[in-house]
């Protein structure tokens, strides 16, 4: 070929796509090797890589193939694979279409997995008896992933969405690669020592057995085993199960998952306290209506139409009991009036203007309130509202990065 010839790419494609497709031994081969990322697509089909300790290759399993599985696939899984290779042509993904399975057993990682999770577990890390209660309204939650994963957002913009006041300390951290399952305990115990949270949500989002391995290391999980504070669990998707998961108070399904169950709705806890008092107010009236009523026979009652001393000793005894029935119901609502009293005041100074009193802000700009550093401009005004007053400024720079 002169060496000036010049191939268009999906010429270059079709051109090594061919040559695979003629090859007697490429046609049909079976595959040993582990399964990695492992997905499963709407449409049925079924994408993962197979690999051995050197090399990876990409795997599709078509839906009518897939059908035909004894078993559901899953990262970690060594198994003897049948079908063809060949390159796709539109992306020059060298890939092996898989028609048929057999399973071999369980891969490295998913053995280590097991082992020191039959492990831990028999040290009684895992017991129910040793999870503590999530509080249904924390001071500040504790946020332990990574700075720049989608898991941070999710988790803010929802704890913002449910309850805006609320506090968020988060402490980054390394969640995959070298060195992550002690980057993540290190972040554990700084949140326990900062002392500011009393729920810790720990974890990431989605990925393989790979990705999401710092959560199965014996470092983590004795973190989270050991933390005085109680941890949320949120590790990957409904499916993803982690050692993590298992020594944590509770497990949540996703990350989205754990800042929903950590934070109440704030609309859903004013209307509480309002019905509560509604309903301290209502008992209270009927407890003293009903001690006026029993008054009211005794005086009706036959035997004060007697004359004489025993009349007036009656008389006096009904005295001292209208009093006593008076002081007891003027004490049991002022009981309640008290109690009532701290609960609107816990509420009012975890509200948003009790938060503004402690010295924080809200910004707003002309699309609403702004939760995060994008949703300012430079150049744009923004109104900065206190707890005595606001004011109107605009921005004239912006500093972006995480912090707690």
């Amino acid at each position: 070929m002169r060496a000036d010839y010049v191939l268009s790419v999906t010429q270059l494609n079709e051109y090594v796509a061919n040559l695979i497709g003629n090859d007697a031994l490429l046609a049909g081969l079976s595959l040993r090797g582990e399964v990695s990322g492992f997905k499963r697509h709407t449409s049925g089909h079924l994408y993962f890589s197979m690999k051995d300790e050197n090399a990876l290759v990409r795997c599709v399993m078509f839906s009518r193939n897939a059908m035909t599985l004894k078993r559901e696939l899953r990262d970690g899984m060594r198994i003897v694979a049948r079908g063809s290779a060949a390159l796709y042509t539109r992306d020059g993904q060298f890939q092996f279409y898989v028609k048929s399975v057999e399973d071999e057993g369980e891969g490295e990682l998913f053995r280590r997995f097991m082992l020191l999770k039959a492990r831990l577990e028999a040290t009684g890390m895992f017991d129910p008896a040793h999870k503590r209660e999530i509080p249904r309204l924390p001071g500040a939650v504790g946020v332990v992933t990574s700075a720049t994963g989608a898991a941070i957002q999710d988790i803010v913009n929802i704890i913002r969405r449910r309850y805006p006041a609320m506090d968020i300390v988060f402490c980054p951290a390394q969640v995959q690669g070298e060195g992550a399952g002690k980057d993540v305990a290190a972040a554990i115990r700084a949140l326990e020592a900062d002392g500011r949270a009393d729920v810790v949500i720990v974890g990431r989002g989605g990925g393989s057995l790979e990705d999401l391995w710092a959560f199965n290391e014996e470092a983590v999980a004795r973190a989270i085993y050991q933390c005085d504070i109680p941890v949320i669990s949120a590790v990957g998707h409904e499916t993803d199960f982690t050692i993590a998961d298992f020594a944590a108070d509770l497990r949540a399904p996703t990350p989205s998952a754990a800042a929903e169950l950590c934070v109440p709705e704030y609309e859903a806890e004013s209307a509480d306290v309002e019905a509560l008092n509604e309903k301290l107010t209502l008992h209270a009236r009927r407890a003293l209506e009903a001690q006026r009523a029993r008054l009211e026979a005794f005086r009706a009652h036959g035997a004060f139409a007697s004359p004489g001393y025993a009349m007036k000793t009656s008389f006096d005894a009904l005295d001292a009991l209208e009093k006593a029935l008076k002081r007891g119901a003027a004490d049991m609502l002022a009981d309640r009036e008290r109690a009532l009293g701290a609960a609107q005041a816990a509420l009012t100074a975890l509200g948003p203007q009790g938060t503004l009193g402690r010295g924080f802000a809200l910004i707003r700009t002309e699309t609403g309130a702004v939760g995060s550093i994008a949703g300012l401009k430079v150049g744009k005004g923004a109104k900065i509202v206190m707890h005595d007053g606001s004011a109107n400024v605009i921005v004239d720079s912006i500093q972006t990065g995480g912090g707690g």
